[in-house]
């Protein structure tokens, strides 16, 4: 498969996939989407690659969805399509998390939305002191894709994560590490010698192991994840026709408040 949006590399028993989107601040369409989704299938049909490493090129890690897709989705009423993007990003969630390979994700820059989640789903997060993690769907009139409730209950708990989704306030790499779906928190300058340095420790490990424990972590934890999927996607597609979505969309692009009535 030949890909766009992203890089995928295999080095040295590492496949590294990156997002590179950098115009539109790396967020997620269709396209990018499926090859995100062919990436980690490639990855772990690939026995060479014990580990994998997701990072982004630009001063964005990620938006999360593409806001510039979802304007012109809501110009267009083309909703469909966003409602496809949804499926796309809780399929990648779900692939990162049933990968049986170590997945670390590097982030520097602000991860919002779909892309917070993902991090969530990943086994290890290296943050600069640069990131800034923020569930955004409330300013636009959304609700979490990309298994965000499912994963961020389990990672902080209850209450935090419902004040996080319902506020979308971000939270520092700090204050990530503190809640503890941050690995490691590192100067922007040394992301890569700290990144790196996981990622040798781990593909040098017991690759067997690795398997069995992502399979265990599974049954303890999330073996419920595909109901849960269901409800969010049904959840996400009934909000995607509300006119809040649309005014949230139009408030983001033009820069100002939006004016949600409930409708």
């Amino acid at each position: 498969m030949n890909f766009d949006g992203i890089l995928y590399a295999v080095e040295d028993g590492v496949g590294t996939i990156t997002f590179n989107r950098p115009n539109v601040n790396n967020g997620f369409n269709i396209a990018m989407c499926e090859e995100i989704l062919a990436a980690i299938k490639s990855a772990e049909e690939d026995e060479n690659v014990k580990v994998v490493l997701i990072n982004s090129s630009g001063k964005v890690f990620s938006v999360g969805g593409d806001l510039v897709e979802m304007q012109r989705a809501v110009e267009d009423d083309d909703i469909h399509s966003l409602v496809r993007i949804a499926e796309l990003v809780k399929d990648i969630s779900f692939a990162i998390k049933r990968l049986p390979k170590p997945v670390v994700m590097s982030t520097n820059g602000p991860v919002a939305g779909a892309a917070f989640n993902m991090a969530l789903a990943a086994d290890f997060c290296v943050a600069s002191t640069n990131t800034r993690f923020i569930q955004a769907f409330v300013n636009v009139g959304l609700a979490p894709d990309a298994g965000g409730l499912f994963l961020l209950t389990r990672a902080v708990g209850v209450t935090r994560a419902a004040q996080m989704v319902m506020t979308g306030e971000g939270v520092n790499a700090e204050k990530a590490h503190e809640f503890g779906f941050v690995y490691r928190v590192t100067e922007p300058e040394e992301l890569d010698k700290h990144t790196n340095r996981l990622v040798t420790k781990l593909k040098k490990g017991p690759a067997n192991s690795y398997r069995a424990m992502k399979q265990m972590v599974w049954q303890a934890m999330f073996q419920n994840w595909e109901e849960y999927v269901n409800l969010e996607v049904k959840l996400q597609t009934e909000l995607a026709f509300t006119e809040d979505f649309k005014e949230g969309v139009r408030a983001f692009t033009e820069r100002r408040r939006p004016k949600f009535t409930g409708k």
